[in-house]
This record gives C-alpha cells, sequence and structure tokens, in this order.
C-alpha cells in the first residue's frame, strides 16, 4: 500500500537520479536528463505494482514518470 506522507508535492522540484533510469529510458530522454536533471512533479501514477510514480515535466516542457525512487527531492 502506497504511503501518502511520503510523496513528493506536485509543484515541488527534483532531480532525476540518472544512474537510476539509464537502463530503461530511450536515449533522447538520456541526453535531456544529462543536460538538465531537474524536473517540476506534475501528477501521480499508479505503477502496476501497487507503487505509486510521478510525472514529471523537465526543462525543455517534456513530460514523463518516473518511480518516486528515481528523483531526489530538493
Amino acid at each position: 500500500m502506497p504511503q501518502s506522507a511520503n510523496l513528493t508535492r506536485i509543484g515541488s522540484r527534483v532531480k532525476i537520479n540518472l544512474d537510476k533510469v539509464k537502463d530503461r529510458i530511450a536515449g533522447n530522454l538520456i541526453q535531456k536528463i544529462s543536460a538538465d536533471p531537474r524536473a517540476t512533479v506534475m501528477d501521480y501514477k499508479m505503477t502496476d505494482g501497487g507503487g505509486v510514480g510521478v510525472v514529471l515535466k523537465l526543462a525543455d516542457g517534456t513530460k514523463n514518470w518516473f518511480f518516486d525512487s528515481e528523483v531526489a527531492r530538493g
């Protein structure tokens, strides 16, 4: 069961941990994150394992979702 108290707030600025995501995302997204790993939390997404991911808006305006464990707050 997800722990809502630990969710990153919508509107928060986070940093994507490239080491945790580079094995599951496309090369062009890796380049975007390498250039600027900072993003803004836009929404939440339920994952198939019952967890909660976050929908992030990158610096170029594109939106992608990540597992909460793949981002660092602050």
